[in-house]
This record gives C-alpha cells, structure tokens and sequence, in this order.
C-alpha cells in the first residue's frame, strides 16, 4: 500500500482559496487538470510503498510523537511550477509555527531542512500547460490563517486514469497551546 502523512487544511481556507480560483477551474489550459479541492493537503512525508507491519510503525509513531506538536497556524499564499506540479506556497505565521511545521515534518519522516511546504492543486503529464495566467492570478493571493490541529496517516490508491483514492488511516491530534 502507498502511504504518506499530511496535513489536511480547514474548509474555510479551502474555500477561500477555490474563490480566488474559480475563474481558472472552470476554463484550466489545456493538459491542466486540477486536484479535487477534497483532496487538497500539505504532504509532511511520501512514504511510498509499505507493507502492514511499516504502516503500524508509522501510524505508532504518529500516535505517539504527535500529539507533543504545536500545531502550527498556517496560510496559503502566491504561487509556483515544478514538473507537473503547480502549487500554492504555505506560509507559517511566526517563527514558532516554522519550527512546528519542521518539526512535524521530521515526525513524518521527511529532512526538515529539505522540506518546502505547498498545496498541490494541479497537475500534467506531458508538456507544459500555460500556467501564467493563474500563477498570476495567485501571486499576489493571501489566504485566511488556519491552524493545523491534527496530523494523518493516508493510504492512496491509484486507479489509473481515474487517478486516486485516499483513505485516512490514522488521525493524530496536536498541541492547540504550548504547554
């Protein structure tokens, strides 16, 4: 099974951000294909392939090391392309909340020096979409602050083109104040 850990954003920022969107999801350049807004999430860690007995580690040490994060506030914020991927940048709030989201991040088992949070909300295959108009559209977007209060544990199931399924193994709450 294909597992990775993340964080999942708030309805309201959600729908903030899908506002700003709208224009570009209803006429997307050709080859763009968006990410449904109900799988929009910050992955902390792709943990690839794992059998039973990795999911029950990981989801163990989620259990356990978690729940002692602050969770940290968060907002989505401008734009930008790697391959295949256009993105919205993830902002931290102050420099509490960046060793939060570091923190998290090592938690899932990602380097937190490496690890560059955004939002994935379309991809393509082949070539490169003209993705100016809406990198554009978002260079200037601040979104509405939200604070992560849970971490989890997903499995994705690919179905070919009809793309994948998530299913959310394991939920963990954080920190809501520092202790």
């Amino acid at each position: 099974m294909r597992l990775f850990t993340a964080l999942w954003p708030p309805e309201d920022a959600v729908r903030d951000l899908t506002a700003r969107l709208r224009a570009a999801l209803a006429q997307p350049p050709a080859g763009l294909r968006w990410v449904p807004v109900e799988k929009w999430h910050l992955t902390l860690c792709f943990h690839g392939e794992c059998d039973d007995a990795e999911r029950d580690r990981r989801a163990d040490r989620l259990r356990r090391r978690g729940p002692k994060v602050l969770g940290p506030t968060l907002r989505f914020t401008g734009s930008g392309v790697f391959r295949g991927v256009l993105w919205v940048g993830v902002e931290p709030r102050e420099e509490a909340d960046v060793a939060a989201l570091r923190q998290l991040a090592k938690v899932a088992g990602t380097d937190p020096g490496r690890y560059r949070p955004h939002l994935t909300v379309a991809r393509w295959s082949r070539g490169r979409p003209d993705t100016t108009a809406i990198r554009e559209l978002l260079a200037d977007y601040t979104g509405p602050w939200w604070v992560a209060d849970e971490v989890l544990l997903v499995r994705s199931e690919l179905h070919g083109a009809q793309g994948s399924t998530y299913s959310r193994l394991e939920r963990v709450p954080l920190q809501r104040e520092s202790p």
